[in-house]
């Protein structure tokens, strides 16, 4: 006997369909049309909000609880993991943890030890599990290196994803040069590290025909490079994270080492550059960047704590919020966190459209509640958003038609 959910009374937002009152149904995993068979199991909705389940692009670390929390059901973690994901061992260890309630899709380095020097083995790691390339938290800063890079990863047909940092400003820098960097007193580095590693990536890019994804945009300048390369044809997208649309490096004023980021927060300017991409369409991706550190690396003076915010379980809630405030309609904000995601990793999901897996949460976009570091699940609760009140709930998840615990 075939599997069956059927869904009803729920608001369907699919970024291919739109938004309606309907019901879904999934036989045997995957979303069909028709009638439900007399022996589905029936849920009904209540009126909630139905989606595609969030496809979490560039985590740092696995953190099952924390993607639960947050209706993640795919996530593809960067390849500075321990050990590095150089090698098909590694990718192919890490690709099968998950399943079946977290399906992983690595992103393997592109150089040896991510060393930014000789080439890994692209091809094999590709075949072992791995669906995109990247730098890591680093920039490539050999430029025939990076063009090999890109020349390797456009004949398998793959993303190369990387860090727009140039580390020869950015090296030992923990905020923006600026204001807020010089009274606090912090190590900084021009904005400009940012745009100078989009440029020429973008034009290495340009010159190979590759696939090029900026991981994470922060600046103005590095916003309107992308828009312009777009505009020119450039095989490129961009990504975002939360933190960098809803604060500004006011956010550091008290020494807070939740507030350290990388790459850090900008200007107040900036962060306005970043609400216009988004809601311009320049921003393909939005992503929590989730990499949870513990007391032992954040309860240190600022310039010694480790950069990292972890927030996979805050993403839905402030995504929400910025559909709330007109920033972006419900389809395309899960344009931003599933379909996006999907085609980037070269996966056949991301819509309720019939003949997608049944990866699918229900949220209760009303629900209130405060954000708390102490409390948050997962791994660490290190996110800038401490205290913030928000909206939204993920009050059930299924992965292929199947129900996974919260």
């Amino acid at each position: 006997m075939t599997q069956a959910l059927h869904l009803t009374n729920a608001r369907l937002v699919c970024p291919a369909g739109g938004e309606r009152d309907g019901e879904l149904l999934i036989v045997d995993g995957t979303i069909v049309s028709g009638e439900a068979p007399s022996h589905a199991e029936r849920v009904d909705c209540r009126g909630k909000l139905l989606t595609p389940g969030i496809i979490d692009v560039g985590v740092a670390r696995i953190d099952r609880a924390a993607a639960r929390a947050g209706g993640v059901v795919r996530v593809a973690p960067m390849p500075d993991q321990v050990p590095v994901l150089d090698e098909p061992g590694a990718v192919q260890r890490l690709a099968l943890i998950g399943r079946p309630d977290l399906w992983i899709h690595p992103i393997a380095a592109a150089t040896r030890g991510l060393a930014g020097t000789d080439l890994a083995e692209m091809a094999i790691c590709l075949s072992a599990g791995a669906r995109a390339v990247g730098t890591g938290r680093g920039w490539i800063a050999d430029s025939g290196v990076m063009h090999r890079v890109l020349m390797y990863a456009r004949d398998l047909d793959v993303v190369v994803v990387t860090h727009a940092e140039d580390g020869g400003l950015a090296a030992g820098a923990v905020a923006t040069e600026g204001e807020t960097a010089t009274r606090l007193g912090l190590p900084s580095a021009p904005a400009l590290a940012e745009p100078l590693a989009i440029a020429r990536d973008l034009m290495l890019a340009e010159e190979t025909g590759a696939r090029l994804h900026l991981r994470c945009i922060t600046t103005a300048a590095g916003f309107a490079l992308v828009r312009a390369a777009k505009a020119r044809g450039v095989r490129v997208t961009c990504g975002i994270t939360p933190a960098y649309l809803l604060l500004s490096d006011n956010a550091m004023s008290d020494f807070r080492t939740f507030a350290h980021l990388s790459p850090p927060l900008r200007s107040e300017d900036d962060r306005k550059a970043a609400l216009a991409a988004l809601a311009d369409g320049t921003i393909d991706l939005l992503c929590s960047g989730h990499d949870p550190r513990g007391p032992e690396e954040k309860r240190l003076p600022f310039a010694d704590a480790s950069a990292g915010a972890a927030d996979a379980a805050t993403l839905l809630p402030l995504a929400l919020g910025l559909a709330r405030d007109g920033r972006v309609t419900l389809p395309r904000l899960f344009a931003l966190l599933a379909t996006g995601p999907a085609a980037l990793l070269g996966l056949e999901t991301g819509t309720l459209a019939a003949g997608m897996p049944g990866d699918v949460i229900l949220i209760d976009e009303s629900a209130p509640w405060q954000i708390d570091a102490d409390r948050l699940p997962g791994k660490a609760g290190n996110t800038p958003f401490d205290g913030l009140p928000v909206q939204g709930r993920v009050v059930a998840m299924w992965k292929g038609g199947r129900a996974i615990a919260g």
